[in-house]
Protein backbone atom coordinates (compact mmCIF):
# COMPACT_ATOMS: atom_id res chain seq x y z
CA UNK A 1 0.00 0.00 0.00
CA UNK A 2 1.42 3.36 -1.02
CA UNK A 3 1.62 5.90 1.79
CA UNK A 4 1.05 9.61 1.39
CA UNK A 5 4.30 11.07 2.73
CA UNK A 6 3.71 14.77 2.36
CA UNK A 7 0.75 16.23 4.11
CA UNK A 8 1.55 17.69 7.51
CA UNK A 9 -1.37 18.73 9.69
CA UNK A 10 -0.34 22.41 9.57
CA UNK A 11 -0.44 22.44 5.76
CA UNK A 12 -3.78 20.60 5.69
CA UNK A 13 -5.34 23.07 8.12
CA UNK A 14 -4.43 25.98 5.83
CA UNK A 15 -5.77 24.35 2.65
CA UNK A 16 -8.92 25.75 0.99
CA UNK A 17 -11.55 23.86 -1.03
CA UNK A 18 -10.42 25.82 -4.11
CA UNK A 19 -7.00 24.14 -3.88
CA UNK A 20 -8.32 20.57 -3.90
CA UNK A 21 -9.12 20.28 -7.62
CA UNK A 22 -12.92 20.19 -7.30
CA UNK A 23 -15.20 21.46 -10.09
CA UNK A 24 -16.49 25.04 -10.00
CA UNK A 25 -20.08 23.75 -9.61
CA UNK A 26 -19.03 21.70 -6.55
CA UNK A 27 -17.28 24.72 -5.00
CA UNK A 28 -20.41 26.79 -5.55
CA UNK A 29 -22.57 24.20 -3.81
CA UNK A 30 -20.14 23.95 -0.87
CA UNK A 31 -20.32 27.71 -0.45
CA UNK A 32 -24.11 27.58 -0.62
CA UNK A 33 -24.39 24.99 2.19
CA UNK A 34 -21.87 26.78 4.40
CA UNK A 35 -18.74 24.64 4.01
CA UNK A 36 -16.00 27.18 4.65
CA UNK A 37 -12.76 25.22 5.11
CA UNK A 38 -11.94 21.57 4.50
CA UNK A 39 -11.11 19.39 7.49
CA UNK A 40 -7.67 17.67 7.41
CA UNK A 41 -9.09 14.36 6.09
CA UNK A 42 -10.92 16.26 3.33
CA UNK A 43 -7.75 18.20 2.40
CA UNK A 44 -5.65 15.03 2.25
CA UNK A 45 -8.14 12.53 0.81
CA UNK A 46 -10.03 14.50 -1.87
CA UNK A 47 -7.03 15.24 -4.20
CA UNK A 48 -5.99 11.55 -4.17
CA UNK A 49 -9.56 10.30 -4.72
CA UNK A 50 -10.01 12.75 -7.63
CA UNK A 51 -7.17 10.99 -9.51
CA UNK A 52 -9.31 7.84 -9.72
CA UNK A 53 -6.80 5.78 -7.71
CA UNK A 54 -7.89 3.39 -4.99
CA UNK A 55 -7.44 5.07 -1.64
CA UNK A 56 -7.54 4.18 2.07
CA UNK A 57 -8.34 6.98 4.50
CA UNK A 58 -7.66 6.46 8.20
CA UNK A 59 -9.19 9.10 10.44
CA UNK A 60 -11.30 9.09 13.58
CA UNK A 61 -15.08 9.27 13.45
CA UNK A 62 -16.56 12.78 13.19
CA UNK A 63 -13.79 14.43 11.16
CA UNK A 64 -15.76 15.09 7.99
CA UNK A 65 -15.13 11.74 6.28
CA UNK A 66 -18.45 11.75 4.36
CA UNK A 67 -17.56 14.81 2.28
CA UNK A 68 -14.00 13.46 1.87
CA UNK A 69 -15.18 10.40 -0.04
CA UNK A 70 -18.49 11.67 -1.42
CA UNK A 71 -17.35 14.83 -3.20
CA UNK A 72 -14.86 13.01 -5.48
CA UNK A 73 -17.34 10.16 -6.04
CA UNK A 74 -20.20 12.47 -7.02
CA UNK A 75 -17.99 14.40 -9.44
CA UNK A 76 -17.54 11.21 -11.47
CA UNK A 77 -21.28 10.64 -12.00
CA UNK A 78 -22.56 11.04 -15.55
CA UNK A 79 -25.88 12.81 -14.94
CA UNK A 80 -27.20 11.78 -18.36
CA UNK A 81 -26.90 8.07 -17.45
CA UNK A 82 -29.76 6.84 -15.19
CA UNK A 83 -27.75 3.88 -13.82
CA UNK A 84 -26.03 3.16 -10.48
CA UNK A 85 -22.51 4.63 -10.67
CA UNK A 86 -21.64 5.09 -6.97
CA UNK A 87 -22.22 2.58 -4.16
CA UNK A 88 -21.51 3.38 -0.50
CA UNK A 89 -21.59 0.61 2.11
CA UNK A 90 -21.90 1.51 5.80
CA UNK A 91 -22.25 -0.69 8.93
CA UNK A 92 -25.57 0.58 10.33
CA UNK A 93 -28.89 2.02 9.18
CA UNK A 94 -28.28 5.19 11.16
CA UNK A 95 -24.90 5.80 9.56
CA UNK A 96 -26.28 5.03 6.08
CA UNK A 97 -29.07 7.55 6.61
CA UNK A 98 -26.60 10.13 7.83
CA UNK A 99 -24.37 9.63 4.75
CA UNK A 100 -27.47 9.72 2.51
CA UNK A 101 -28.68 13.05 3.97
CA UNK A 102 -25.20 14.61 3.80
CA UNK A 103 -24.63 13.38 0.23
CA UNK A 104 -27.90 14.89 -1.01
CA UNK A 105 -26.87 18.18 0.57
CA UNK A 106 -23.44 18.02 -1.10
CA UNK A 107 -24.99 17.20 -4.50
CA UNK A 108 -27.59 20.00 -4.32
CA UNK A 109 -30.73 20.12 -6.48
CA UNK A 110 -32.58 17.17 -8.00
CA UNK A 111 -30.31 16.35 -10.93
CA UNK A 112 -28.42 13.56 -9.19
CA UNK A 113 -30.68 10.73 -8.05
CA UNK A 114 -30.04 8.80 -4.83
CA UNK A 115 -31.39 5.59 -3.30
CA UNK A 116 -31.12 4.54 0.34
CA UNK A 117 -30.83 0.77 0.77
CA UNK A 118 -31.18 -0.27 4.44
CA UNK A 119 -33.11 -2.86 6.39
CA UNK A 120 -35.93 -1.69 8.63
CA UNK A 121 -37.30 0.43 5.79
CA UNK A 122 -39.94 -0.52 3.17
CA UNK A 123 -38.10 -2.25 0.33
CA UNK A 124 -40.74 -1.12 -2.17
CA UNK A 125 -39.65 2.52 -1.99
CA UNK A 126 -36.01 1.48 -2.43
CA UNK A 127 -36.89 -0.63 -5.49
CA UNK A 128 -38.85 2.32 -6.94
CA UNK A 129 -35.84 4.62 -6.47
CA UNK A 130 -33.57 2.12 -8.23
CA UNK A 131 -36.03 1.58 -11.09
CA UNK A 132 -36.36 5.37 -11.44
CA UNK A 133 -32.67 5.65 -12.31
CA UNK A 134 -30.79 6.15 -9.03
CA UNK A 135 -27.15 7.00 -9.73
CA UNK A 136 -25.79 6.80 -6.17
CA UNK A 137 -26.83 4.09 -3.70
CA UNK A 138 -26.02 4.26 0.01
CA UNK A 139 -26.84 1.34 2.27
CA UNK A 140 -26.01 -1.55 4.56
CA UNK A 141 -24.50 -4.76 3.15
CA UNK A 142 -27.49 -6.96 4.06
CA UNK A 143 -30.09 -4.91 2.15
CA UNK A 144 -27.69 -4.30 -0.77
CA UNK A 145 -27.24 -8.11 -1.10
CA UNK A 146 -31.04 -8.50 -1.00
CA UNK A 147 -31.54 -5.97 -3.81
CA UNK A 148 -28.76 -7.58 -5.87
CA UNK A 149 -30.36 -10.99 -5.39
CA UNK A 150 -33.73 -9.64 -6.55
CA UNK A 151 -31.93 -8.06 -9.53
CA UNK A 152 -33.26 -4.59 -8.82
CA UNK A 153 -29.74 -3.33 -8.08
CA UNK A 154 -27.44 -3.66 -11.08
CA UNK A 155 -23.78 -2.70 -10.84
CA UNK A 156 -22.65 -2.95 -14.48
CA UNK A 157 -22.10 0.82 -14.71
CA UNK A 158 -20.53 1.23 -11.27
CA UNK A 159 -17.49 3.50 -11.16
CA UNK A 160 -16.89 4.04 -7.43
CA UNK A 161 -17.50 1.78 -4.43
CA UNK A 162 -16.96 3.16 -0.92
CA UNK A 163 -16.50 1.11 2.26
CA UNK A 164 -17.27 3.50 5.12
CA UNK A 165 -16.22 2.48 8.65
CA UNK A 166 -14.80 -0.73 7.21
CA UNK A 167 -13.46 -1.92 10.59
CA UNK A 168 -16.92 -1.78 12.12
CA UNK A 169 -18.52 -3.61 9.18
CA UNK A 170 -16.06 -6.47 9.67
CA UNK A 171 -16.50 -6.36 13.49
CA UNK A 172 -20.22 -7.04 13.18
CA UNK A 173 -19.86 -9.90 10.73
CA UNK A 174 -20.40 -8.32 7.31
CA UNK A 175 -17.23 -9.76 5.71
CA UNK A 176 -19.04 -12.41 3.56
CA UNK A 177 -21.61 -9.84 2.36
CA UNK A 178 -18.93 -7.24 1.55
CA UNK A 179 -16.86 -9.78 -0.38
CA UNK A 180 -19.91 -10.91 -2.32
CA UNK A 181 -20.83 -7.30 -3.20
CA UNK A 182 -17.26 -6.44 -4.25
CA UNK A 183 -17.14 -9.54 -6.47
CA UNK A 184 -20.33 -8.26 -8.15
CA UNK A 185 -18.71 -4.91 -8.97
CA UNK A 186 -16.88 -4.30 -12.27
CA UNK A 187 -13.12 -4.87 -12.05
CA UNK A 188 -12.51 -1.46 -13.62
CA UNK A 189 -13.71 0.66 -10.72
CA UNK A 190 -12.35 2.89 -7.99
CA UNK A 191 -12.50 1.57 -4.41
CA UNK A 192 -12.34 3.98 -1.48
CA UNK A 193 -12.01 2.59 2.03
CA UNK A 194 -12.49 4.71 5.17
CA UNK A 195 -11.75 3.43 8.65
CA UNK A 196 -10.85 4.82 12.07
CA UNK A 197 -8.60 1.81 12.68
CA UNK A 198 -6.81 -0.61 10.36
CA UNK A 199 -6.75 -4.01 12.09
CA UNK A 200 -5.44 -7.04 10.09
CA UNK A 201 -8.89 -8.09 8.73
CA UNK A 202 -9.32 -4.65 7.11
CA UNK A 203 -5.80 -4.78 5.63
CA UNK A 204 -6.53 -8.27 4.27
CA UNK A 205 -9.76 -7.02 2.65
CA UNK A 206 -7.87 -4.10 1.08
CA UNK A 207 -5.15 -6.39 -0.29
CA UNK A 208 -7.74 -8.67 -1.85
CA UNK A 209 -10.08 -6.10 -3.42
CA UNK A 210 -8.06 -2.90 -3.95
CA UNK A 211 -5.44 -2.07 -6.57
CA UNK A 212 -2.23 -0.52 -5.12
CA UNK A 213 -4.23 1.75 -2.79
CA UNK A 214 -2.73 5.01 -1.65
CA UNK A 215 -2.83 5.49 2.13
CA UNK A 216 -3.96 8.74 3.71
CA UNK A 217 -3.33 8.37 7.44
CA UNK A 218 -4.67 11.09 9.72
CA UNK A 219 -4.96 8.93 12.81
CA UNK A 220 -1.90 10.82 14.15
CA UNK A 221 -0.82 7.73 16.11
CA UNK A 222 -2.80 8.94 19.10
CA UNK A 223 -6.04 7.61 17.58
CA UNK A 224 -8.18 9.61 20.02
CA UNK A 225 -7.72 13.37 19.79
CA UNK A 226 -6.32 15.61 22.50
CA UNK A 227 -9.54 17.61 22.79
CA UNK A 228 -11.12 14.65 24.59
CA UNK A 229 -10.25 14.32 28.28
CA UNK A 230 -10.18 10.61 29.13
CA UNK A 231 -10.31 8.97 32.56
CA UNK A 232 -10.86 5.59 34.18
CA UNK A 233 -12.43 4.79 37.54
CA UNK A 234 -12.33 1.44 39.37
CA UNK A 235 -15.61 0.20 40.81
CA UNK A 236 -17.35 -3.01 41.87
CA UNK A 237 -19.88 -4.30 39.32
CA UNK A 238 -22.84 -3.83 41.69
CA UNK A 239 -21.81 -0.22 42.51
CA UNK A 240 -21.75 0.96 38.90
CA UNK A 241 -25.29 2.40 38.80
CA UNK A 242 -24.73 4.39 41.99
CA UNK A 243 -21.40 5.60 40.58
CA UNK A 244 -23.04 6.66 37.33
CA UNK A 245 -25.53 8.80 39.25
CA UNK A 246 -22.67 10.47 41.15
CA UNK A 247 -20.64 11.09 37.99
CA UNK A 248 -23.62 12.65 36.22
CA UNK A 249 -24.36 14.85 39.24
CA UNK A 250 -20.73 15.98 39.33
CA UNK A 251 -20.21 16.47 35.58
CA UNK A 252 -23.66 17.89 34.68
CA UNK A 253 -23.23 16.96 30.99
CA UNK A 254 -25.12 18.80 28.25
CA UNK A 255 -25.76 15.49 26.52
CA UNK A 256 -24.16 12.16 27.37
CA UNK A 257 -24.04 8.67 25.88
CA UNK A 258 -23.64 5.76 28.29
CA UNK A 259 -22.32 2.61 26.59
CA UNK A 260 -23.17 -0.91 27.71
CA UNK A 261 -21.91 -4.17 26.21
CA UNK A 262 -25.31 -5.83 25.82
CA UNK A 263 -28.84 -4.97 24.72
CA UNK A 264 -30.18 -6.46 27.95
CA UNK A 265 -27.77 -4.29 29.94
CA UNK A 266 -28.93 -1.17 28.09
CA UNK A 267 -32.59 -1.95 28.78
CA UNK A 268 -31.96 -2.75 32.46
CA UNK A 269 -30.02 0.47 33.01
CA UNK A 270 -32.68 2.49 31.19
CA UNK A 271 -35.39 0.98 33.39
CA UNK A 272 -33.45 1.75 36.60
CA UNK A 273 -32.77 5.34 35.57
CA UNK A 274 -36.27 6.06 34.29
CA UNK A 275 -37.74 4.90 37.61
CA UNK A 276 -35.13 6.68 39.69
CA UNK A 277 -35.07 10.03 37.89
CA UNK A 278 -38.65 10.04 36.55
CA UNK A 279 -37.44 11.84 33.42
CA UNK A 280 -38.49 11.50 29.79
CA UNK A 281 -35.11 12.91 28.74
CA UNK A 282 -33.49 9.47 29.06
CA UNK A 283 -33.62 6.86 26.28
CA UNK A 284 -32.03 3.56 25.28
CA UNK A 285 -31.07 2.45 21.78
CA UNK A 286 -29.86 -0.94 20.53
CA UNK A 287 -30.21 -3.34 17.62
CA UNK A 288 -33.47 -4.92 18.82
CA UNK A 289 -35.30 -1.60 18.95
CA UNK A 290 -37.70 -1.24 15.96
CA UNK A 291 -36.42 1.15 13.29
CA UNK A 292 -39.27 3.61 13.86
CA UNK A 293 -38.32 3.93 17.54
CA UNK A 294 -34.61 4.21 16.72
CA UNK A 295 -35.39 7.07 14.32
CA UNK A 296 -37.46 8.80 16.99
CA UNK A 297 -34.66 8.48 19.58
CA UNK A 298 -31.97 9.86 17.22
CA UNK A 299 -34.28 12.73 16.18
CA UNK A 300 -34.96 13.62 19.83
CA UNK A 301 -31.23 13.41 20.62
CA UNK A 302 -30.38 15.79 17.74
CA UNK A 303 -33.10 18.18 18.90
CA UNK A 304 -31.57 18.22 22.39
CA UNK A 305 -34.69 16.66 23.93
CA UNK A 306 -32.72 13.65 25.21
CA UNK A 307 -29.95 14.40 27.70
CA UNK A 308 -28.89 10.84 28.47
CA UNK A 309 -28.75 8.06 25.88
CA UNK A 310 -27.90 4.47 26.83
CA UNK A 311 -26.51 2.65 23.80
CA UNK A 312 -24.76 -0.49 22.58
CA UNK A 313 -21.81 -0.41 20.18
CA UNK A 314 -23.78 -1.60 17.14
CA UNK A 315 -25.93 1.53 16.99
CA UNK A 316 -23.43 3.79 18.72
CA UNK A 317 -21.53 4.12 15.44
CA UNK A 318 -24.45 5.79 13.69
CA UNK A 319 -24.89 8.54 16.26
CA UNK A 320 -23.50 11.76 14.84
CA UNK A 321 -24.66 14.54 17.16
CA UNK A 322 -22.59 17.64 17.82
CA UNK A 323 -23.99 18.28 21.31
CA UNK A 324 -22.50 15.15 22.96
CA UNK A 325 -20.21 16.39 25.73
CA UNK A 326 -19.66 13.15 27.66
CA UNK A 327 -19.14 9.47 26.90
CA UNK A 328 -19.40 7.12 29.84
CA UNK A 329 -18.30 3.54 29.34
CA UNK A 330 -20.54 1.87 31.92
CA UNK A 331 -19.12 -1.40 30.62
CA UNK A 332 -15.52 -1.37 29.41
CA UNK A 333 -15.61 -2.22 25.68
CA UNK A 334 -14.75 -5.77 24.69
CA UNK A 335 -12.45 -4.63 21.89
CA UNK A 336 -9.94 -1.76 21.98
CA UNK A 337 -11.18 -0.41 18.64
CA UNK A 338 -14.67 -0.08 20.09
CA UNK A 339 -13.19 2.26 22.69
CA UNK A 340 -11.82 4.43 19.88
CA UNK A 341 -15.22 4.57 18.19
CA UNK A 342 -17.19 5.21 21.38
CA UNK A 343 -14.94 8.08 22.39
CA UNK A 344 -15.11 9.43 18.83
CA UNK A 345 -18.75 10.32 19.50
CA UNK A 346 -17.63 13.32 21.56
CA UNK A 347 -15.22 16.18 20.86
CA UNK A 348 -16.57 16.12 17.32
CA UNK A 349 -15.70 18.39 14.43
CA UNK A 350 -18.64 20.66 15.09
CA UNK A 351 -18.34 20.72 18.89
CA UNK A 352 -17.11 23.96 20.37
CA UNK A 353 -16.13 22.49 23.74
CA UNK A 354 -13.86 19.62 24.72
CA UNK A 355 -15.44 16.26 25.35
CA UNK A 356 -14.92 13.94 28.33
CA UNK A 357 -14.81 10.16 28.37
CA UNK A 358 -14.96 8.20 31.63
CA UNK A 359 -14.55 4.41 31.67
CA UNK A 360 -15.78 2.22 34.55
CA UNK A 361 -13.34 -0.64 35.25
CA UNK A 362 -13.82 -3.53 37.71
CA UNK A 363 -10.82 -4.96 39.57
CA UNK A 364 -10.77 -7.95 37.22
CA UNK A 365 -10.55 -5.73 34.12
CA UNK A 366 -7.10 -4.20 34.64
CA UNK A 367 -5.75 -6.10 31.63
CA UNK A 368 -8.50 -4.76 29.37
CA UNK A 369 -7.76 -1.21 30.51
CA UNK A 370 -4.06 -1.73 29.78
CA UNK A 371 -4.90 -2.97 26.26
CA UNK A 372 -6.94 0.16 25.60
CA UNK A 373 -4.10 2.40 26.82
CA UNK A 374 -1.65 0.60 24.55
CA UNK A 375 -4.08 0.95 21.65
CA UNK A 376 -4.45 4.72 22.08
CA UNK A 377 -0.85 5.20 23.27
CA UNK A 378 -2.07 7.20 26.26
CA UNK A 379 -2.04 6.55 30.00
CA UNK A 380 -5.48 7.37 31.40
CA UNK A 381 -5.60 9.28 34.71
CA UNK A 382 -7.90 8.09 37.48
CA UNK A 383 -11.20 9.93 37.96
CA UNK A 384 -12.02 10.76 41.59
CA UNK A 385 -15.47 10.98 43.18
CA UNK A 386 -15.02 12.24 46.73
CA UNK A 387 -16.91 10.38 49.45
CA UNK A 388 -18.17 7.61 47.16
CA UNK A 389 -17.74 3.98 48.23
CA UNK A 390 -16.79 2.32 44.94
CA UNK A 391 -16.10 -1.04 46.62
CA UNK A 392 -17.70 -3.33 49.13
CA UNK A 393 -15.37 -3.35 52.14
CA UNK A 394 -14.24 -6.95 51.57
CA UNK A 395 -13.34 -6.07 48.00
CA UNK A 396 -11.43 -2.85 48.65
CA UNK A 397 -8.21 -2.91 46.61
CA UNK A 398 -4.91 -2.68 48.47
CA UNK A 399 -3.40 -0.88 45.47
CA UNK A 400 -4.58 0.71 42.28
CA UNK A 401 -4.71 -1.30 39.07
CA UNK A 402 -1.28 -1.54 37.49
CA UNK A 403 -1.60 0.30 34.23
CA UNK A 404 0.23 0.76 30.96
CA UNK A 405 3.33 2.88 31.48
CA UNK A 406 3.52 2.22 35.24
CA UNK A 407 6.48 0.14 36.37
CA UNK A 408 7.29 -0.91 32.82
CA UNK A 409 10.74 -0.79 31.31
Amino acid sequence: MAHDPGNTLEVLLETTFEQLGLKASTLKQLQKIGYEKPSPIQSAFIPVALTGKDCIGQARTGTGKTAAFMLPALERVDLSLPKVQVLVLAPTRELSEQVYAESRKLAGGDKLKFALATGGRPIGKQIDDLESGAQAVIGTPGRVIDLLRRQHLKLRNLMVVVLDEADRMLDIGFRPDIERILKSCPEERQTLLLSATLPPPVEKLAQKFMSSPQMVDLSEDRVVVDTIEQYYITVDEDRKTALLLRVLAKEKPGQAIVFTRTKRGADALHLKFSKRLKSDRIAAIHGDLPQRKRDKVIKSLRAGEIRLLIATDVVGRGIDVSGISHIINFDIPEYCDDYVHRVGRTGRLSSAENGRAITFVTLQQGGELTNIEKRINTVLPEYKVEGFEAFRSRNRPTRTIKKFGQGEE
